[in-house]
């Protein structure tokens, strides 16, 4: 007997929907790491301006979420997995005896 499990019963345990609660923590620790940048460099320059804001901005950008994926995180996370690991694929078509003899 199989059930049906309706399409967003994985979307009620993220907070809005959205994030997971490490998302949201990451995203939160490049918040504050950004703020204690900001307090402690001089940001009277640009460069050093862009460079107390990167926290924030990196943490922001791999928790985006995107379709079909969770998060930028998840899609790193398989992107580095599919090149990093040996991939077997096993193809039987019709053409193929897959290493047995053809008994008379």
């Amino acid at each position: 007997m199989g059930f049906l499990i309706p399409a967003n019963s994985k979307k009620s345990l993220l907070i809005f929907g959205l994030f997971s609660p490490f998302d949201l923590a990451l995203f939160a620790g490049g918040i504050a790491l950004s703020t204690v940048l900001l307090l402690v460099l001089p940001v009277s320059q640009l460069a050093i301006a862009i460079l107390a804001i990167a926290p924030a901005l990196i943490t922001g950008f791999l928790v985006l979420p995107i379709p079909n994926y969770h998060n930028m995180i998840t899609v790193i996370k398989n992107l580095i997995d599919f090149y990093s690991n040996r991939q077997r694929f096993i193809w039987r078509g019709w053409c193929v005896l897959s290493g047995q003899t053809k008994q008379k």
